[in-house]
């Protein structure tokens, strides 16, 4: 597994993210390389472990090119990787993953 991707899932997973999955979509034609997704145990869990990415990973020289920021979903663009960070309540109801195996099929265009 990529150091970046270790890192990223080494933090969450520090602060109790659950369920983290990470996609690899190199060569599939998607917007990014990888992705990775996690559940957070609530709202302010959710907004937590977002600040904890922030303050760990810039100092990394990580550059974070936006930030879409809901307690109940937030997304981290970071340029060639996303990272989403949901509740599970909206883990289950959009179900990303399903999508991005579509993407890793070779499906996506």
């Amino acid at each position: 597994m990529e150091t970046r991707v270790k890192t990223i899932i080494d933090l969450l997973s520090e602060k109790k993210a659950e369920n983290i999955e990470t996609i690899d979509l190199r060569g599939k034609g998607y917007i990014v390389d990888d992705v990775i997704i996690a559940t957070a145990l609530n709202n302010r869990h959710s907004i937590s472990l977002l600040n904890y990415l922030r303050e760990t990973l810039k100092p990394l020289g990580e550059e974070f090119v936006r930030v879409e920021e809901d307690g109940e979903w937030s997304i981290i663009d970071m340029g060639d990787m996303l990272i989403h960070i949901m509740t599970e309540a909206h883990r289950d109801t959009y179900n990303i993953e399903e999508f991005l195996k579509e993407v890793k099929r070779g499906d996506y265009k």
